[in-house]
């Protein structure tokens, strides 16, 4: 695969997660705010993950872990 062909899959995974991170977290209504905010986190920190890694599955996961910890925290009281 040419490299603009691997752009271009990479743009498309990133806008994939990024619509599937908007739809889910509409459906989530019946959540607690501080539920809601370590699922945003996580799927913000897999997004940055990914980008920051250049897609390495390993990199998503870390980025989800951590990203779902700190949107944990934030809410926390």
């Amino acid at each position: 695969m040419n490299s603009v062909n691997q752009k271009s899959l990479h743009k498309s995974f990133i806008w994939s997660v990024l619509l599937v991170l908007c739809l889910s977290t509409t459906a989530c209504g019946s959540m607690s705010t501080r539920g809601k905010s370590t699922a945003l986190g996580a799927g913000i920190g897999a997004v940055g993950g990914a980008v920051l890694t250049g897609g390495s599955a390993i990199g998503t996961v870390g980025g989800a872990a951590i990203g779902g910890v700190i949107g944990n925290q934030i809410n926390k009281k």
